[in-house]
Parts: structure tokens; sequence; C-alpha cells
């Protein structure tokens, strides 16, 4: 059984397994309530390039989920701390919702709207993604800039069901441009895992990581030598285990059942 001890250091994805749209998921207060008790370390780690950390912090804290900024990753976020400590000097033409930009500003990084200027193109989920922006991004790529993806989900979790992310897009613009993807930074990337224990100035073994992805959360944990629990709240089932071989430590229902599983 898993004991709350065993780790020093809890890290959920958001989407799928702290809540779907405006709903909190069974169990997740009690959770992280009683993480805080014990004093563990908890980080908040979600793919989302449509959102800032602040962002992210704000619907937590209407969820009744207190959380400090510090304890929030990111993709857009990520993204942004990626091309400062990779790339600096790079002119990044994005294509994508406010979220990445308003990173961006904040650490003085450089874009440009004309994508024959760009030595990168960024992609990450735009709800407002047309034929336009795919011929762009498309030459812009031809053109010689490197083609990185924020993160590599195919599909999110909403309430209705499921929409399309940030993959579908950066594929097309991959298939167009004749150019593979050169990076995707998000989850289960060994920059987005370096990041993760980095914050928490931990050995990896002391820390879980909580998701209801198996390519994505579980893989992270997998590639990073950090534990792994799935939770059965979103994206992947149990039969998609074997499909995918991608095998978790623990499995729960959802995070009532955290702390009582064999």
């Amino acid at each position: 059984m898993l004991h709350i001890d065993d780790f020093d250091a809890y890290c959920f994805d958001l989407d799928g397994t702290i809540y779907i749209g405006n709903k909190l998921l069974p169990g997740v207060k009690e959770t992280i309530d009683r993480l805080r008790r014990h004093n563990k370390k908890i980080l908040f780690i979600t793919n989302t390039s449509t959102q800032t950390r602040e962002e992210c912090r704000k619907r937590l804290h209407h969820l009744g989920i207190q959380a400090k900024l510090d304890e929030i990753i990111t993709a857009s976020y990520l993204s942004a701390v990626y091309f400062l400590e990779k790339s600096p000097d790079s002119l990044v033409y994005i294509v994508g919702e406010k979220a990445i930009s308003e990173e961006f500003h904040k650490f003085s990084l450089k874009m440009t709207d004309n994508p024959m200027d760009a030595t990168h193109v960024l992609v990450g989920l735009d709800r407002c993604f047309t034929y336009e922006k795919l011929n762009l991004a498309m030459n812009a790529v031809r053109n010689g800039a490197k083609l990185i993806a924020a993160n590599p989900d195919s599909l999110c979790p909403v309430p209705e069901g499921y929409i399309s992310d940030t993959l579908a897009i950066a594929k097309a613009i991959e298939a167009a441009s004749g150019r593979p993807i050169d990076q995707v930074i998000g989850k289960p990337s060994s920059f987005y895992g370096k990041k993760i224990l980095e914050k928490l100035n931990i050995n990896s073994n002391r820390c879980l990581i909580i998701g209801d992805r198996l390519e994505t959360d579980i893989l992270l944990g997998k590639t990073n030598n950090c534990r792994t629990c799935l939770v059965l709240t979103g994206a992947s089932r149990k039969e998609d285990i074997e499909k995918n071989k991608i095998y978790p430590n623990y499995i729960a229902q959802n995070l009532q059942y955290l702390f009582f599983m064999k």
C-alpha cells in the first residue's frame, strides 16, 4: 500500500487529474490538504499552452485549491524557459494563444509576426487555427525555421469529451512543410523532468508523478527515474497500459484512493 511518507514530493497533472473544465475531481482537495499537513512538496505540472502559471493558480484557487506560483509549471512557461536557456537570441513565430506570448514577454524573449524572419516556429494549442495560419507556419519552416512543439498532446479532455490539441496542429505544419518537428518541450521530455527535479531539489526516487495520461505523465516519470501513478479520471484507461507498453507503478480510480492502493 502507498504510504504518504514513501515520497517527499508529489507532482500532479491538472486537466484530467485535478479537474476537468470547472469541476474538481473526486478526492482532490482532501488529498492536497493531507499532503500539506504532512509538509510534502507539491507541484502542479501541466502541458497546457493556453494558460499562464498565474491563470492556472487563479483557476485552482477558484476551485478551492491553494497553490503558490512557484508550485506550477505549464508548457507555456516552460517553453519560455527553454528558449531563455537554449536559444536566447532566437526570433520566434508563435502559433498559439496569448499565454505563450505573455510568458515570453516576462523573459524579454524576441517574437515576430513575420514568419519569414523567424528562426523558430513554436506551436501550442490554437483554438482559432486556420488554413492561413497553417500556410504561414509552413513557409517559415520551409524557409529554415526550426519547428518546436510546446507539448506532444494530440487531444485534451473537456467536460463534453475531448478537443484536438497541440500535436494535431504541429503535425499539420510538419506534413505541409515536409520538415520534421525538431523538439517537443512539454511532458514527457527530459527537459521538463529536469526542471521538476531542479525546482524540488530532491532525488528522483523521492518524487511521485501523478497523472491521467500514459504517454505524457507516466512516461515523464519513466524517463526521469520517478515513480508514477495513473489516475483513471482522464485520457488513459486500464486497457491502454498493455497496448502502449507503458506501465505505471500505481493505478488509482481517482485521487480519493491515492493512499488506499496496493
